[in-house]
Formats: C-alpha cells, structure tokens, sequence
C-alpha cells in the first residue's frame, strides 16, 4: 500500500534517538552505527552536548570561560595595575599596624621603663661669656673691683662693700661702714678672687657718709672706672654689687627711680654729729645691709653711685648697720659728690664742705628753711663776713627755692648745698616780711663735720 511504503521510506531515513530516561536518570552518550560513543570515535563528527557536560581532560575551549560577574578576565595590563594597588593597600595597612603597635609599646616604656639607670636631657656646655651690656657682662666686669670688708672694735663689728680706686690699693667705702674700727679696731678686706689684706682708714667724712682705706702689697687691683652721675637719667638700668648680709659679690639690678633725692642718715649720736646728708640717687635695685660701700653702675659698668642707705619698711632710714631688708627704695651718693670727697681725702685726710654761712632753725615745721633768730653760744644767726651776710642774708629769712628747686626744711637746704662744691654760685629765693626776694651768693668752705 502507498501509504505503508511511505511510512517504510520514513523508517530507513530515520535515526533512533536516545533512550528516553526518567526523571533524574543520568543522560546516555551518542553512539555510532556500529555502537560505539560518538565522543571515541575519531572519524565521526563532534557531536554537540546539550547538557555543557564538563570534561576536565578535555583541551582549554577558545572562547573564554564564564565568570561570577559575566566580565572577561583582566587583561596583563590589568593584572600589573591591581598588584600594585593591593601592595599599597598592604603598604597602608602594615603601617597603619606597625604605627598602632610602636605607639603602644612607646607609652609603655615611657610609663614603665624598660630597667637600667635613667639619664635625664641635658643641654651640652655653651660659650660662658656674655654681651657686655647685659648684667653678667657689667657683673663680670666689675666684680674683680669689687671687695668686702669686715670691721671689728671695742664694741661692735659690721660687714660693708667697697670699690677700688687705683693701683696704689685706695678703696672707697662708706663712713658708717669703717666707724666701728674706731682708732684701734681692725679692717679686714677681701678680693673677689679670694685674696684677703688689711686695711688702714685714710680719712673719712661724716656728713658725706664717705671714707678712704688703703690696703698694701697687693698686686693686680683693677681700679672701678668711674661714670658721671650728671649724665644719668630716671629709669636707666642700673647693676648694684655688694655684700648683702655677708654674702659677698651678689648682684642684683634695677632702675634709677628718682634723681636728687633729699636725705638724712644716722643720726644715732646725741648732738646729731653723725648725721649725713645726701642730695641721692634712688634705685629700686635690691640694696640691704652689707650693700653699703658698694658700686651702683651704669649699663657700661661705670660708677654712678655709692650705695649707702635704704628707706626701710619698720624705721624709716636705713644706712646698713641694721637688719631691715630691701622694700625697693634704695638710695646712693652721687658718683660726682664721691670723687670729689674721695681725693679730698686721700689728699688732704679730710673733706671740705660748701656753706652758706648761716645757723638754721631745724625745729621751724613750716614750709621752707628759715634762719635762726641767734646762732650757737650766743653768736648771730648770720656768720659775720660770711656768703650769707655777703648776700644780704637776715635772721628769720625763710628760704624757699635753690635754683629754682623747692626746698621744705633745713635738711633740704643742707641736701642741695652739699651737692656743690665750696666756691659754686647759688640762686636763693626766700621770702622776708611776706615778700619773696632772690639773692646769689658764692658758696664758702668749711671741714668742719
């Protein structure tokens, strides 16, 4: 029948296919004709594996294998730039570990130590020398200058600061300092380098709180150059030196506060003879007793004043013979007053004072200093042929001004004369029967203390 050949022809050309399988049975492979695996088969086709069965033996396909991402690998470019990014990453990362583990180990041994001695910092040793103006500069300079001296007598002893004058072993120092010696006491000096002598007075003066020693035999003195008290000006540097409580060569600095400065010192004795009158220098430079004697210098190391009195905070004045400490008020002798009293003596053994020729009426308690109506013993106010009278000076003149400068008592008006030499020309200005007047007078000389 038609219809069955054609079924036959279908038959023949057809190629059974694979066995079906169920449900979770393994697939079967391809076989040839003669029943042999397709796969085995070198001389038949590959044929395609619907299941993308892998064979792990079979050669590296050419196309490139899936990945997670569905991206193709990195190319070698690719690879360089990831290694180099993961060591940095790494590089950080060490770092950052190494730092947090070396700051650790760091605070322990900081805290706890790690045994053995401990050496502390240190700075190393420097250069000792230091700009001539600075106070260690004028300090080093000065003090080979500098010496301390040590008085003993009968009653008393004390400790006080000089300076040297020149080579032939001359050494300004105070009165107040050197009177305990009295005429048969001792005075010892001794050096800044150690070196102790004794001392002789030369002369001395009380009203200008000055004396003169000498020592003898001793080689290399360094005179203290000497300044010009004219020149200085408030609130210049000052370097005071001394031997504050026997503590020789301290040093301490400070300012000129004030400049003509009216004071009194002493004044122990019962007639007043000891008193000292001083037309100062004012510094806040610490000065204490033992300071006495001492140099006030300049910022070149020049002299420009004799320390010599404090104003204290328990008794007023001070000259250094107590135990009141330094509030700042210091007071010194003028360096130009110094020198001129200082040749006196070592010249002539005593000082000469400029004088009015008047007597004053030192319990007079108004403003000014007024002329005694009668002088000592019964002699007139008004020394006969003296500059007073000379001036047209009378009994009961108050006198107000000296050059123009304001004068409030008695001690003033000595203050401001003592700060001339005798033969100096003064201005006064006083006020008689209600009047003010001005009168010039030339200075007399007197070594009377």
């Amino acid at each position: 029948m038609a219809v069955s050949a054609e079924v036959a022809s279908a038959d023949a050309d057809f190629e059974p296919g694979p066995p079906a399988q169920a449900p979770g049975d393994a697939p079967q492979a391809p076989t040839t004709a003669s029943g042999t695996p397709a796969s085995l088969d070198p001389t038949s086709d590959p044929v395609p594996d619907p299941w993308h069965r892998y064979d792990p033996w079979a050669p590296a396909p050419l196309i490139a294998p899936l990945q997670q991402t569905g991206a193709a690998p990195p190319t070698h470019q690719q690879r360089r730039n990831r290694t180099r990014k993961l060591l940095v990453v790494s590089g950080l990362v060490l770092a950052l570990v190494s730092g947090g583990v070396g700051g650790v180990v760091g605070a322990y041994l900081e805290r706890d130590g790690v045994g053995g001695d401990v050496v502390l910092p240190q700075a190393g040793a420097e250069d000792g020398g230091r700009a001539a103006g600075s106070v260690a500069g004028i300090a080093a300079r000065a003090l080979p200058s500098v010496v301390t001296l040590h008085v003993s007598g009968d009653e008393e002893s004390g400790t006080g600061t000089g300076i040297v004058l020149d080579t032939r072993g001359h050494i300004l120092t105070n009165n107040h300092v050197v009177q305990p010696a009295g005429g048969d006491g001792e005075i010892s000096v001794s050096f800044s380098g150690g070196q102790t002598a004794k001392a002789k007075v030369v002369g001395h003066d009380t009203g200008y709180d000055l004396a003169v020693v000498q020592v003898s035999r001793v080689r290399g003195l360094r005179p203290m150059p000497l300044g010009n008290s004219d020149n200085v000006r408030v609130g210049d540097p000052v370097v005071a030196i001394g031997a504050p409580f026997d503590l020789d060569n301290t040093v301490t600095a400070g300012i000129i506060s004030a400049k003509d400065r009216p004071i009194t010192a002493g004044g122990g004795a019962a007639d007043g003879s000891d008193v000292s009158y001083v037309d100062a220098l004012q510094t806040d430079a610490p000065i204490n007793p033992g300071n006495s004697g001492g140099p006030l210098l300049d910022a070149q190391g020049r002299v420009v004043g004799i320390n010599s009195a404090i104003r204290s905070a328990d008794d007023g004045t001070d000259t250094g013979d107590g135990q009141a400490g330094s509030i700042g008020l210091g007071f010194a002798i003028p360096v130009n007053q110094a020198k001129r009293v200082a040749e006196e003596l070592i010249n002539t053994g005593k000082a000469t004072h400029p004088v009015i020729g008047v007597t004053l009426d030192m319990d007079y308690t108004g403003d000014g200093a007024r002329v005694a109506t009668k002088g000592s013993g019964g002699d007139p106010a008004v020394t006969p042929g003296g500059p007073g009278a000379r001036a047209g000076l009378k009994a009961g003149d108050v006198i107000t001004e000296v050059d123009g400068e304001r004068v409030h008592s008695g001690d003033e008006l000595i203050v401001r004369t003592r700060a001339h030499r005798p033969g100096d020309h003064l201005s006064l200005t006083l006020r008689r029967d209600g009047k003010d007047m001005t009168v010039s007078l030339v200075l007399g000389s007197s070594t009377d203390d």
